[in-house]
């Protein structure tokens, strides 16, 4: 035992302690059908953020070690307070098998595509049960990389996916197989310690199907439910700006069934609930009440609760209805 957790930390570093909203970390993990693979990577400063200096690390299968092929250097730059969309390089739409295309819904949501040849790199090629590390440094110095955020347990084979029952790698609903896992708005800082216990992967994440279908007598055609890529609701949002006093705005439950609450809402002159698509679904004028009931019956998906003051100011919020 003693021996794995010395591997196991001087595989990525150091661990480090950040600040809350101190650096980038994974807002959203996407392991979709076929090659529909990407990372949404959030940045909670207030300053743009040079990717470069960053790479993404697969650790496959319950594998301890990674080599430069299982790890990928970064480029672009995240806005403040803005996301970067990763997505695996797969776009010749006359791809089949393993050289299969991302939908056309993930590529309009891309900022940057990586790892085009699998012989070559393999970082973006995740399944349901490969541990994911965000990490400073470069992929041919792994071992003095620092782990920034990682997304389930290094070492750790689950099987086909981290489940929903404790021990979290056995029976239980499978939750990181053909899902979306959206970073709950309370999380403010990456996961740094490679040598936990457990990885419950439902404690920091909300997991939606990364696929859904509308089934009528003319169409059964498979979509990608990938509406909440390109934004992150997050608490880093209020902290250190003019909606600090928006804070104590909350949902309720979050994710829901159908019905939620919206409390905190009494100084809002109006609520607009928007799908995915930037749609209004529902309008709600004048309030007088702190809290607002919504029903949102059998409509399922990510949806955006935006909340307008008597000054214009705005203030938004996701909420899950599966």
């Amino acid at each position: 035992m003693k021996k794995t957790l010395l591997i196991l930390t001087t595989l990525i570093g150091s661990m480090t302690f950040a600040q809350d909203c101190s650096d980038l970390f994974i807002s959203e993990y996407v392991e979709g059908w076929s090659n529909n693979k990407a990372l949404e990577i959030y940045n909670p400063t207030n300053a743009v953020i040079d990717l470069s200096a960053y790479m993404v690390i697969r650790y496959s299968n319950g594998s301890t070690t990674a080599t430069s092929a299982n790890a990928i250097q970064l480029s672009g730059t995240v806005a403040p307070r803005d996301v970067f969309v990763a997505t695996l390089d797969k776009q010749d739409p006359n791809g089949t098998g393993f050289e299969a295309p991302i939908w056309d819904s993930l590529q309009v949501r891309t900022d940057g595509y990586f790892c085009p040849v699998y012989n070559t790199n393999n970082a973006f090629y995740w399944n349901g049960d490969d541990a994911i590390v965000l990490a400073k440094g470069t992929p041919n110095d792994i071992p003095n990389s620092i782990a920034i955020d990682i997304f389930g347990k290094i070492g750790e084979d689950p099987g086909t996916a981290w489940t929903s029952e404790t021990p979290f790698n056995g029976p239980g609903v499978e939750i990181t197989k053909d899902k979306s896992m959206i970073r709950k708005s309370t999380i403010l800082v990456g996961q740094t310690n490679p040598v936990i216990t457990v990885f419950d992967p439902l404690a920091d994440w909300d997991s939606i199907p990364a696929t859904y279908t509308i089934i009528t007598p003319t169409d059964t055609t498979l979509y990608g439910n990938w509406g909440s890529l390109g934004t992150h609701d997050c608490d880093c949002n209020t902290l250190g700006s003019e909606e600090l006093i928006k804070a104590n705005v909350s949902i309720f439950p979050n994710p829901s069934n159908s019905d939620f609450y919206v409390k905190g809402i009494a100084d809002y002159a109006s609520i607009v609930v928007l799908n995915s698509l930037g749609q209004t679904v529902k309008t709600i004028f004048g309030n007088v009440n702190n809290v607002i009931k919504v029903s949102m019956g059998e409509q399922k998906g990510v949806y955006f609760v935006k909340l307008t003051d008597s000054n214009d100011n705005i203030s938004t919020k996701r909420v899950i209805i599966r």
